[in-house]
């Protein structure tokens, strides 16, 4: 979503997580989804969405397509970024590397 106001955020956050994992070198890519149809055609449902492997963690299930912001359901409530443990777990699934738990 073009402005996206917690952007920074989630790229700062992937980052941080990437690097306790010691993953800091994993390229991360930035898309930027500006359009319904382009929301639609990816089932892009908010920004930031965190992709890993091109398959989001985090799916919301019976959210419709939007170019809007996201939240990401937590214990303390809503957040517009996921919870950094649960980002952390998923990057570990998608390594395959069950050491770094």
């Amino acid at each position: 979503m073009p402005d996206c106001p917690h952007a920074a955020a989630a790229i700062g956050l992937t980052r941080q997580v990437l690097a306790d994992l010691d993953l800091a070198g994993t390229p991360i890519r930035i898309s930027e989804i500006d359009t319904l149809v382009a929301a639609r055609r990816r089932g892009f449902v908010g920004s930031p969405t965190i992709l890993i492997n091109g398959i989001d963690p985090f799916p919301a299930a019976g959210q419709p397509p939007a170019v809007a912001c996201r939240v990401y359901p937590g214990a303390s409530g809503v957040s517009p970024l996921p919870d950094r443990l649960a980002l952390r777990q998923a990057l570990i699934g998608a390594t395959g590397d069950s050491a770094r738990h």
